[in-house]
């Protein structure tokens, strides 16, 4: 059993507690601060809604992140009980009695804990948000010069207490996210304007559905922006307003937007994202037209990740792209199509200017075959940075493999290689056929002996 899962004395204590519903929220008013957070870590995966209601009341912290909490089924009940607990009161009436809680973070991740209580004698948190007018930061800045001048009053939005509420959003089709969306409206509209919401990830499926739950949102805020099954003619007026965004993913968009005026458009406010660092598209059909995409994004210095995943990419594209200067800067190449390897110099050119800097590659369902992996192997081997590579769903041989890893073992940075079913593992040798089960098996430990041989059991070898 992993250390990490065993119960502790705490955790028993915690649940014992949460036994008794009432008790429970009566006890927060002596409850010690380093209790807190074990009780609020069971009070959530137990789904005690009352009891987290009432604990972000009386939040002794000035943050609370939901961190590493995941439950199985999407938590909107518990995320409502935990936003409803916020209070918000005007800052003349607060006291250090009062409510502390001023950063309330939905968004899952594994990479922070559920409070910074380690900063709280310096009331900073390095999740808040940093772009926005609204934000914490720049309002408190307002409110401290109109207190010094002495002319803030009651009923001005600035006098309540700012607090923000950090979180990733899907707007998809379903009732309860409509609903969740429709509470979050109603609770910013009660708190006196003094509650920001700061959307950091935005997910958009047709668009059109959610037009009046967009108005909620502070552009400023948002740096990742994924729009999947949307017409461009539909949200190039949106589009102007996220002017911040470090990742941009399109995603299904309709054949007939990829061309034409509405496409000129998009390139446009595409070329302005200064910020930007990563850029996906996904089966979005830019056959003959990725010069113009190309020669928007030269502009932007950020940008060290590319993806173009099934969009039709013709022979000229890969030309015009292996000749660009600005991929020599690139970190992650994706390029997951059906290739034109009637000719792969333009893949070998491409593959040299990037191999100052390139960390991740993906070429999977690009219909490599054994010789087109022969040609490109000299130069894929002088990627020395190379940390991941994709060769999922092409056509190898089991020889092929073997000699792609043999080459592979010398780049002391990678970490993980993705690799096709040998073909001789298909019935008949022929890619998509019925498995072979058992020389899948003995292809796998084969490859598996050659990494033991190579002393590179570093490398995570896996089939797909």
């Amino acid at each position: 059993m992993n250390q990490e899962s065993i119960p502790t004395l705490m955790d028993f204590a915690a649940k014992s507690l949460l036994s008794n519903e009432p008790i429970a929220i009566q006890s927060l008013e002596v409850l010690p601060k380093h209790l807190y957070i074990p009780l609020f870590k069971s009070a959530f995966l137990g789904r005690h809604k009352k009891v987290l209601n009432a604990m972000v009341r009386v939040w002794p912290f000035y943050c609370l992140h939901i961190g590493t909490l995941i439950v199985q089924e999407p938590p909107y009940e518990i995320l409502e009980a935990i936003v409803d607990g916020l209070q918000f009161l005007p800052v003349q009436n607060t006291s250090s009695g009062g409510p502390k809680l001023r950063i309330l973070d939905l968004r899952q991740s594994q990479n922070y804990e559920i409070t910074c209580y380690y900063r709280f004698q310096q009331k900073l948190c390095s999740h808040s948000c940093v772009n926005s007018q609204n934000s914490i930061l720049k309002v408190e800045e307002v409110q401290h010069r109109c207190i010094f001048n002495e002319r803030v009053t009651s009923e001005s939005a600035s006098s309540w207490k700012p607090i923000e509420l950090l979180v990733n959003l899907s707007f998809n089709s379903s009732w309860r996210t409509k609903r969740f969306l429709l509470f979050i409206k109603r609770k910013i509209e009660q708190s006196f304007g003094s509650l920001h919401l700061c959307c950091r990830y935005l997910q958009i499926n047709h668009i059109s559905v959610h037009n009046s739950s967009v108005q909620i949102l502070d552009p400023a805020c948002v740096d990742r922006l994924e729009l999947n099954w949307v017409h461009l003619r539909k949200v190039i007026t949106l589009f102007p307003q996220f002017i911040r965004l470090n990742s941009l993913t399109l995603f299904n968009i309709p054949f007939q937007s990829c061309n034409g005026s509405n496409f000129e458009t998009f390139l446009t406010w595409l070329g302005k994202l200064d910020m930007l660092q990563e850029l996906s598209f996904s089966f979005f059909c830019l056959t003959n037209q990725l010069q113009k995409v190309l020669r928007v994004l030269q502009h932007l210095v950020h940008l060290n990740s590319l993806r173009f995943l099934f969009c039709e990419l013709s022979h000229r594209d890969l030309t015009v792209l292996s000749q660009n200067d600005h991929v020599t800067h690139l970190k992650r190449l994706d390029l997951s199509n059906n290739l034109h390897w009637s000719d792969y110099d333009p893949f070998k050119g491409l593959l040299e200017r990037v191999s100052g800097t390139l960390q991740h590659l993906e070429i999977n369902n690009c219909k490599i075959t054994d010789s087109e992996l022969s040609a490109i192997l000299p130069v894929l081997s002088h990627c020395s940075h190379l940390r991941v590579l994709s060769l999922a769903y092409n056509y190898l041989s089991m020889t092929a493999l073997v000699n792609l890893l043999q080459s592979l073992t010398a780049l002391s940075n990678l970490r993980r290689v993705v690799y096709p079913v040998p073909l001789h593992c298909y019935e008949l040798g022929r890619f998509g056929g019925q498995l072979d089960l058992n020389k899948l098996a003995e292809a796998k430990a084969h490859l598996n002996l050659v990494l033991q041989m190579a002393q590179r059991n570093d490398i995570y070898w896996t089939i797909l």
